[in-house]
Parts: C-alpha cells; sequence; structure tokens
C-alpha cells in the first residue's frame, strides 16, 4: 500500500471525525460559500474545463463523452441550484426515524448516523464532484473524489473551490480530497483501504463497475450502468411512443438514464416502427434491428446479440420485435442493468404487470427514462443511481447517505 494512498484515508478519516461534531447552521454556511465562490470563479472553471476538452478531442473522444466533460454556464447554475436545494433540506443527522419504550421501561430510538468516509470513483462527468461533495457533506460524510484522467483539470478546479469553501466555513478542508494521481494502481489501493473507508461508490459504465467489484474489499454500492429499455406494447399509443423514445434517446444520450434498447409488440410494428425510425433518423441515430423489425426500415444495420446488453452512451439504438409483454419481460430482466425501463401502454393490466415484474430501480409507464434522477426526484441532484437492492436504490440522495444506529436509555435495567 502506497503511502499516498494510506495518507488519503487518514485525512479523511480525521476529517469525518469533525464532521460528526458539525451542526446544521455550519454546514448551511458552508453551502452559501460555496454558491458564492462557484459564481466568482465561473471563468477559472470554463478556462480550466476548455483544457480537457481540447485534450479529448485530440484523443477522438466521441461526442457524447466530450457532452458528458463539458462545464457551461448553464451547468455551472445547474450546481448552484443543486446546492440551493441540498442547502435547504432537513439535515437528516441525528434524525429520529422510530422510538418505541421496552416492557422493562427501556427508551430505544433509531437514529440516522454519517456512513463515515466514502470513496467515490467516476468517470467523465465533473459537475460529479460537486454533486458528490454537497451530498457527502450535508449528511456530514467525507468523501474521497476519483474522477476520470479526461476531466482532471476541471475535477481538480471545482474540489479546490469546495475545500476554499470548507476552511471558510470552518470546516476541515479535508472532509473533501480529490484523487489527482489516476493511475489505476492507486484505486486498487482505495478499493482495500479498509482501515479508513467505509463504502465504494462507483458512478460509471459496466466495465467499471465491474473492475471495481472485483477488486474492492470494502463494501461497494452498485450505481450507474444503464442498459435501459422502452416496451412499445400491443395497446401503446403511437404519439406517445414516438415522442418518449426519442426523448429517451436523443435529449443527452451520453448519460445512464438514455434508453438503449426498444422492444416492439409484433402487432404494432408495421404501423409505429416507420414512424419511430423517421424521428430517430433526424437525430442521425443508428439504429440495430432484429430480422423481423428491420423489413420495415430501410437503411438499418442488423443486430446481433452483443447488441441487447451493449450501453452504447452515444446515438445508437437497438431495435427487437416481441411477441407479448411476458417476452418482453424476459428480455428486460435479462439484458437490463436494473436501472430504469419503461412501457407504453394505455392497458391497465399490462401497466401492473410491467410494473410489478420488470426487476429494476425505476419503472415507467408511459413516461421518459431520463427522469431517473435525483433532481427531478426531488433530491438536489445525486451521488448515483443505485441499481442493487441493499441499502439504497435508485437515486441516492442524502438519506441513502447515511446508516442507522439505536440508542437505548434506561435507569438501570439489566438483564435476567
Amino acid at each position: 500500500m502506497s503511502e499516498y494512498v494510506i495518507e488519503l484515508g487518514k485525512k479523511s478519516k480525521e476529517a469525518s471525525v469533525i464532521l460528526n461534531k458539525a451542526d446544521t447552521l455550519t454546514k448551511d454556511n458552508f453551502f452559501e460559500i460555496l454558491i458564492k465562490n462557484l459564481n466568482k470563479k465561473r471563468e477559472i472553471i470554463k478556462k480550466e474545463n476548455e483544457i480537457d476538452i481540447k485534450a479529448g478531442e485530440k484523443k477522438g473522444l466521441t461526442k457524447a463523452f466530450l457532452d458528458r466533460l463539458l462545464l457551461t454556464d448553464a451547468r455551472i447554475d445547474g450546481m448552484v441550484e443543486a446546492i440551493e436545494v441540498v442547502k435547504n433540506f432537513r439535515d437528516p443527522i441525528g434524525e429520529i426515524v422510530e422510538g418505541f419504550r421496552h416492557k422493562n421501561g427501556m427508551e430505544i430510538k433509531k437514529v440516522r448516523v454519517p456512513l463515515g468516509v466514502i470513496a467515490m470513483i467516476y468517470e467523465s462527468r465533473p459537475n460529479v464532484s460537486i454533486d458528490a461533495s454537497i451530498l457527502c457533506l450535508k449528511a456530514s460524510n467525507a468523501v474521497i473524489l476519483r474522477g476520470g484522467s479526461d476531466s482532471i483539470n476541471s475535477n481538480k478546479v471545482l474540489v479546490n473551490i469546495v475545500r476554499e469553501s470548507l476552511e471558510e466555513a470552518g470546516l476541515p478542508k479535508d472532509a473533501v480530497i480529490l484523487m489527482e494521481r489516476t493511475e489505476r494502481e492507486y484505486v486498487n489501493e482505495l478499493l482495500t483501504l479498509n482501515d479508513y473507508v467505509d463504502v465504494v461508490i462507483p458512478r460509471g459504465g459496466k466495465g467499471l463497475k465491474k473492475a471495481i467489484i472485483e477488486n474492492a474489499t470494502i463494501p461497494v454500492i452498485e450505481t450507474g450502468a444503464g442498459v435501459c429499455h422502452v416496451y412499445v406494447d400491443e395497446y401503446g399509443q403511437l404519439e406517445k411512443a414516438k415522442n418518449i423514445i426519442f426523448n429517451a434517446k436523443t435529449q443527452r444520450p451520453g448519460v445512464c438514464n438514455a434508453i438503449e434498447t426498444v422492444l416492439i409488440h409484433k402487432d404494432k410494428v408495421e404501423e409505429f416502427l416507420p414512424e419511430i425510425a423517421k424521428v430517430l433518423k433526424e437525430k442521425n441515430v443508428e439504429l440495430r434491428l432484429d430480422k423481423e423489425a428491420i423489413k420495415f426500415v430501410q437503411d438499418a444495420k442488423e443486430a446481433i446479440e452483443e447488441d441487447w446488453d451493449t450501453e452504447y452512451l452515444d446515438l445508437i439504438l437497438s431495435i427487437k420485435t416481441v411477441s407479448n409483454i411476458e417476452e418482453a419481460i424476459e428480455h428486460i430482466n435479462r439484458y437490463s442493468t436494473k436501472h430504469s425501463d419503461a412501457i407504453i401502454t394505455e392497458n391497465f393490466e399490462n401497466a401492473n404487470k410491467f410494473s410489478r415484474e420488470v426487476d429494476s430501480a425505476c419503472v415507467y409507464v408511459n413516461a421518459s427514462t431520463r427522469f431517473t434522477d435525483g433532481g427531478e426526484f426531488g433530491f438536489g441532484g445525486e451521488i448515483g443511481i443505485s441499481t442493487q437492492k441493499l441499502h439504497a436504490r435508485g437515486p441516492m440522495g442524502i438519506r441513502e447517505l447515511t446508516s442507522l444506529k439505536y440508542v437505548i436509555s434506561g435507569n438501570g435495567q439489566v438483564r435476567g
């Protein structure tokens, strides 16, 4: 284990002890200071981000990847809005979740507490540096951030602003630390830093998540990868299907809640598919269709097996014909990453069946999967979309970044 990683862990652990004592007013004052400093340093942020963008263009990164990397005034505004929302949330720490009295007179309370030190490992989106910091800090957690090498300059400037704001608010600056060394060996060491780190949260594609799960000895909350589906049922309406699919694929194709596969009931393919394909091609979406569907669309590629479980994060969409809702559900449960999946239907029973049987964190009826987002759910952003079932599932806000402990008050009781 390198001294560099051990030192990160020590500093974070020490900061988490101090944070656990921080009151709500001090934390809220930090958020106000952070907003002020982000607004004051907008031009510096955009200048550092431009360095990453130009380096990414030279590397030949895709347009979707560069879009995830880009910081504009509008996206900085989004960071500021997220901070405002999180600041205004009720402080979760110390909240009594429930309480009861033992038959011997003891009072037993379940109380919300911080997780402690969180290691956050993410890829290209530098706004995650702010989202993760504010959510962790609101719940009195320290966080070690490890972003992708492609966004290193953007992450450095954002995290430095957070650390300066912490100091100005009288909180330990090491409550937020960026791992600036991006070599893989340091990430692997971080994943085994059990003495200092309480939980690891990966936010990125399937490859990142797989590597972390295989190497971590610290508990992992799985997030990120999104092979998301829309199923157009035999009772679906064309306009709804067309608009939802267009939005879920093209509004921002490089994010985890964008769809990668559309399933269409066999009785709707001939009527619906040409219209759906037409609007998608206006956005230059590459279509990959199964043997049944490809008959109804010109200039489309035939899908292969690996298309069904690929997260494209680009303007590519696979389309498959299914015989009934049971086949659609079976396909989704086999290939989905359990993130977000939708049905387009006017049939109440089918809507309920799909909602009940699709094993994903977020299931939609007649709405776009693009709403799977902490901001859209009213959480002020999220640290990730949990696709597992233990502790947290779906968009993870501040309450998902806490644990619980029991506080028992007695008057000399002993167990007989």
